[in-house]
C-alpha cells in the first residue's frame, strides 16, 4: 500500500502566513477587519489536517491518496478552480455570437487611498459608476444608441501587490436599440459597433470621472465615509475645495483593449480573470531569512518578468489589503446581462442576430481546460473504482497565524 499527497507548489502563501502570521498580527492586528482575519485563518488551514479530509482507495491497484479539505475562501490561491469551472459553464449560456470588447476603468491614486479606509462603499461606487458610464455613453444616439451587455470584475491589485482598484469589463460589441435614457425600443433592432471599435475612450473617461465624483460628493455629504489619519483634513473648511479641484483636473484612466474574436476567446479570458486572487502560489519563488521573493510583470518595461523581494510581514500586509469585505459581490452583470430580464433579452438578441437559427448556441468549452487537475481517477492505474474513508479534523489549536486571538 502506498500513500501520496496531492502535488503542491514548493512554496505557498499559506506557508508565509504560518511562519510569519504572528509577527504580522503583532504589527497590524489592531486594524484588520473580520474578513481579513478570517482569510488568514482559512488560508493557513487550507488542505491540511486542520480541516479534515478523506483517503481515496483504489479497488483495482490498492493505491491510496490523502485529500484534505479546502477552505473555500475566495481569496485562497488554491480554492478557485472548481468554483471557476462551474461559473464558466453558466456564463457560456449567456454569450452571443458577436465581437466582445474589453474596457478597464481605474481609480486615480488619491481616491484609491481613500478606498482602503472605505472598501465596501467605494468599491461599490466604482462598479456602479463604471456600469452607468457604459450604459449612458452606449445609449447616446450619436454613439451607439443601444443597450449593451456588460460583465464586470473588480480587481484591487497591481502585479507587485500595490493597492490599485480597477474594473475589467467585458462588453458586447452592440446591443438592442434604445432611447437616450436607455429604455429598449418597443420593436428593437440589433445595433452593432463598428468592427474593432467600441466607444470613444476619452468620452468614457470624462463621463466616468464626473459620475464617480458626483457619487463621492454625496457620500461625503451623507457622512458615510471614514476619514482616518491624514484624511481628517478633508473635513476642514478649505481643504476639500483644493482636493476636489485636483480630482476634476486629472485625466482618469479608462482604456479599451483590442476586441475579442468571439465567444470562445471571451471564455478563455474569463477563466483567467474572474476568480483570480492578488497573487498565485506559482509566482512565489523563495522564503528565506524572513524575506519573500516573487515574480511579477513590469508593464512599464514592456511586460518583462521581474522579481521583487519583500520582508515577510510587508508581503502579508500587501496581500491582506486585497481581501474584500465580507459579502461584497465583485463579479456583476449589467444591461442585457442584468439578472432580472437576462434570459428574455438574450433570446431576443439571438433572434435578431441569427434569424431562424435561434437554437444555435455557443460551442461548449472543453471541460478538461476548466475542471480541476484532480479528476476522480486513480493516479496509479487510471481506474475509477475509488472508495473513500473520511478523516476527522486534527485535534489541537492551529498555528498562531491560523487562529489569531480576536479581542473584539
Amino acid at each position: 500500500m502506498s500513500t501520496a499527497l496531492r502535488e503542491r507548489p514548493a512554496l505557498e502563501v499559506a506557508d508565509v502566513i504560518r511562519d510569519y502570521g504572528a509577527a504580522f498580527l503583532d504589527r497590524y492586528g489592531g486594524v484588520l477587519s473580520a474578513a481579513q482575519r478570517q482569510a488568514l485563518r482559512d488560508l493557513a488551514a487550507c488542505r491540511t489536517a486542520l480541516l479534515g479530509g478523506h483517503v481515496e482507495h483504489c479497488l483495482d491497484c490498492g493505491h491510496e491518496r490523502i485529500a484534505y479539505n479546502s477552505c473555500r475562501n475566495r481569496h485562497c490561491p488554491k480554492c478557485q478552480a472548481l468554483t471557476r469551472a462551474r461559473w464558466l459553464d453558466q456564463q457560456a449560456e449567456h454569450l452571443l455570437p458577436v465581437e466582445y470588447h474589453h474596457v478597464v476603468f481605474t481609480l486615480p491614486a488619491a481616491v484609491a487611498d481613500l478606498a482602503l479606509a472605505n472598501p465596501a462603499v467605494l468599491y461599490d461606487l466604482l462598479l456602479r459608476t463604471a456600469a452607468a458610464t457604459l450604459r449612458d455613453v452606449a445609449a447616446h444616439p450619436q454613439r451607439l444608441g443601444a443597450v449593451v451587455g456588460v460583465l464586470m470584475v473588480l480587481h484591487t491589485w497591481g502585479q507587485n501587490l500595490p493597492h490599485h482598484p480597477h474594473v475589467h469589463c467585458v462588453v458586447t460589441g452592440g446591443g438592442l436599440s434604445c432611447d437616450p435614457r436607455g429604455r429598449i425600443d418597443a420593436a428593437p433592432r440589433w445595433r452593432a459597433c463598428r468592427p474593432g471599435f467600441f466607444l470613444p475612450v476619452r468620452v468614457l473617461s470624462r463621463v466616468f470621472r464626473g459620475k464617480f465624483l458626483d457619487g463621492l460628493n454625496r457620500l461625503f455629504e451623507q457622512g458615510r465615509l471614514l476619514l482616518p489619519g491624514r484624511w481628517q483634513a478633508l473635513s476642514e473648511a478649505r481643504t476639500p475645495a483644493a482636493w476636489w479641484k485636483t480630482l476634476y483636473a486629472t485625466d482618469w484612466v479608462v482604456y479599451s483593449k483590442p476586441p475579442f474574436g468571439g465567444p470562445e476567446q471571451v471564455l478563455k479570458y474569463l477563466a483567467c480573470y474572474t476568480h483570480r486572487v492578488a497573487l498565485s502560489n506559482s509566482r512565489l519563488e523563495s522564503l528565506e531569512d524572513g524575506r519573500v521573493t516573487f515574480r511579477y510583470r513590469d508593464y512599464a518595461d514592456g511586460g518583462r518578468t521581474q522579481r521583487l523581494t519583500l520582508d515577510a510581514v510587508e508581503f502579508l500586509r500587501r496581500f491582506v489589503q486585497h481581501v474584500l469585505p465580507r459579502g461584497f459581490v465583485k463579479i456583476r452583470h449589467y444591461g442585457l446581462l442584468a439578472n432580472g430580464q437576462r434570459q428574455s433579452r438574450l433570446r431576443l438578441c439571438r433572434r435578431l442576430l441569427l434569424g431562424a437559427a435561434e437554437a444555435a448556441v455557443v460551442q461548449p468549452v472543453d471541460p478538461g481546460a476548466l475542471q480541476p487537475a484532480q479528476l476522480r481517477c486513480c493516479p496509479g492505474c487510471g481506474g475509477t473504482r475509488l472508495v473513500y474513508r473520511e478523516l476527522t479534523r486534527a485535534p489541537g489549536p492551529a498555528a498562531s497565524a491560523a487562529q489569531p486571538a480576536d479581542s473584539s
